[in-house]
């Protein structure tokens, strides 16, 4: 198996399979593939034998749903990219594990795991329906994750501590201590409470922030788009 990260605005992950090779990706984040790729898509609870059975995407109380790319004629190319701009990053995931934005897991090799990791509600006009998500990334293999924007990265040393905005945390390892904490009395668009949610990073480990977020983006265009009613 090959993998190229083509692009630097709005990238593409192209991975070249050899005959019966196969990796599991999220149906939507499919752009390309060649002839020779046959799918095969699994809805269910997750946990089952085979390849598909190696990622369990149970974000949100959600089914199972992942899609299984395999190479069954000859060589074969599937292509990811990007949904935002932003970075696709190549994790090496050997026993250790990764927390990452709802939206960032693209494909994994044989041996990923990617189920719920945390479910907070913070405010449904911010975050959706179903609160605040991160995706846990564990196993053996590779994994491959994008990011909005660009991508700054702080090694946290034990007890070090950052505070940041949770729209921005991209991907941290599990090392790192999470929690949400709120800062009274700061008005915003976002929260009619009033109250702030600020996201504690406390480390060892390291962290990736990305400085384009969803939500930030959907305000930002809501001003230019019609008025319903």
């Amino acid at each position: 198996m090959q993998t190229k990260i083509i692009g630097s605005v709005l990238p593409v992950l192209e991975v070249e399979l050899q005959p019966g090779e196969g990796l599991v990706g999220v149906p939507e984040a499919l752009s390309w593939m060649s002839g020779g790729v046959t799918l095969h898509t699994s809805l269910g609870a997750g946990g089952g034998g085979g390849l598909l059975g190696l990622v369990s995407r149970a974000v949100s109380g959600a089914g199972l749903v992942t899609t299984e790319f395999r190479a069954s004629e000859g060589a074969g190319l599937v292509g990811f990219a990007a949904r935002l701009p932003g970075q696709i990053i190549e994790l090496d995931v050997a026993g250790g594990s990764y927390l990452v934005h709802r939206h960032g897991f693209l494909c994994g090799t044989s041996g990923i795991v990617v189920a719920s990791g945390l479910q907070q509600n913070l405010g449904a006009g911010v975050f959706g329906g179903d609160g605040f998500v991160l995706q846990k990334i564990e196993g053996s293999g590779k994994a491959f994750v994008e990011l909005g924007g660009e991508i700054v990265k702080y090694d946290l040393a034990a007890g070090q501590s950052i505070m940041v905005h949770p729209g921005h945390v991209g991907l941290f390892d599990q090392s790192v201590n999470f929690e949400i904490t709120s800062l009274r009395g700061v008005h915003s668009t976002f929260f009619a409470s009033g109250d702030l949610f600020m996201a504690r990073l406390t480390g060892p480990g390291r962290v990736w922030l990305q400085t384009l977020t969803l939500p930030g983006l959907a305000h930002s265009i809501s001003h230019y788009l019609p008025k319903q009613g």
